[in-house]
């Protein structure tokens, strides 16, 4: 499995996940030496440059990106989707998990009258950060590779409870997920071709 996002709160307990289910993880990483499992084989080089990302996919199974906003960087979602889809296509690795947000919309979308309000507000509110999140699910739904997007609401930490309630189009109960679940629904994603080509919508039960 390549990783990308690998270091950060989310991505340490995908890659842990990934190790936990048997898989081998290849992670990319900006820090001469990154603090990760030791089983973790590394990448260096930034999620921007297209000759570590074409290191880090070749021979994968599948790419999964726990990459998330940062305050300084609102831009790092358009701009690498564009040279990752290339990367896994020149490699022949077709299967893509990542991270979106609940705040975007996608066709098809039957959103509850709550999220529908927040999902506007967001994207008032939210800017760049909001737009990069679409930008690069356009990129996604424009390409032939087998691709899913997972849009969570607020994440939170704590133990994982084993339950997450996930729909292509409609809004879960919940606002949340601990970052636990949704690193164990995005090593499920891997593991079984469920919401290929779809954004699903997710939260804790």
């Amino acid at each position: 499995m390549a990783v990308l996002g690998a270091t950060g709160t989310t991505g340490r307990l995908l890659v842990d996940e990934l190790l936990r289910r048997g898989h081998t993880v290849v992670a990319l990483t900006r820090a001469p030496q990154p603090d990760g499992p030791e089983a973790v084989s590394w990448v260096a080089g930034d999620a921007r440059d297209a000759g570590a990302l074409a290191a880090l996919v070749r021979g994968a199974d599948a790419v999964v990106s726990a990459l998330g906003p940062r305050r300084s960087d609102r831009t790092v979602h358009r701009e690498v989707a564009p040279l990752l889809v290339t990367a896994m296509e020149e490699a022949g690795v077709r299967r893509f998990v990542g991270i979106s947000g609940a705040g975007i919309d996608v066709p098809g979308d039957r959103k509850s009258r709550r999220d529908r309000v927040v999902s506007a507000l967001v994207q008032r509110l939210g800017g760049q950060t909001v737009r990069d999140k679409a930008l690069e699910w356009q990129t996604w739904a424009d390409s032939r590779l087998d691709w899913t997007l997972v849009r969570p609401p607020r994440l939170v930490d704590g133990p994982p409870t084993g339950q997450v309630e996930h729909s292509a189009h409609h809004s879960p109960r919940r606002t949340s997920i601990p970052r636990a679940d949704l690193a164990a629904f995005l090593a499920d994603l891997v593991d079984r071709p469920d919401y290929v080509q779809q954004a699903p919508l997710v939260a804790g039960r």
